[in-house]
């Protein structure tokens, strides 16, 4: 299962590279291209942080939690049933990962470049590797509730609650 994973995290990391590479060197900075007006926009911007601005200027600290997460996670998968969505989740949460560790490692920064606005809430910019990361864990999180881990704890607290 783990190397099934794998291959769809290459794709999704390969996806993920080509467009970043593709943005950074056609638009400008900060160029704001309305896709749907008042709601989807593209748009450059360099991240040396996370999402809503957490760890700005923290490259060193954002790599080890990625590396550490990636860890984590592989030996985690293990506890899993080898079901294809679960396969497409791990694989999605690995690209999505990896992409914005290369981005980090090369560049000290992650190009994002997709902009939403919903009302007067900005979301930050985000790019195909948060995505990835968002719905993998979104999957991962149904796989739970499911009992689709086989992990003990989750054994017990299934049992308990159809007592």
């Amino acid at each position: 299962m783990r190397k099934k994973s794998l291959i769809f995290a290459t794709f999704i990391l390969i996806i993920d590279q080509i467009v970043k590479i593709t943005v950074d060197n056609i638009w400008r900075f900060s160029e704001i291209i309305p896709v749907i007006p008042n709601f989807f926009y593209f748009t450059k911007v360099y991240n040396d942080g996370a999402a809503w601005s957490m760890f700005d200027g923290s490259v060193i600290i954002l790599i080890v939690i990625a590396i550490l997460a990636l860890i984590f996670l592989l030996n985690y998968q293990r506890n899993f049933q080898n079901k294809y969505r679960n396969i497409v989740a791990f694989g999605l949460v690995y690209g999505g990962l990896l992409g914005n560790l290369v981005d980090r490692i090369i560049y000290g920064y992650v190009i994002d470049y997709i902009k939403i606005l919903i009302g007067n809430y900005n979301f930050p910019v985000f790019n195909i590797a948060d995505m990835a990361i968002v719905g993998g864990f979104i999957l991962l999180i149904y796989a739970v509730i499911k009992g689709e881990d086989k992990n003990e704890f989750s054994s017990k607290r299934r049992n308990k609650l159809s007592d």
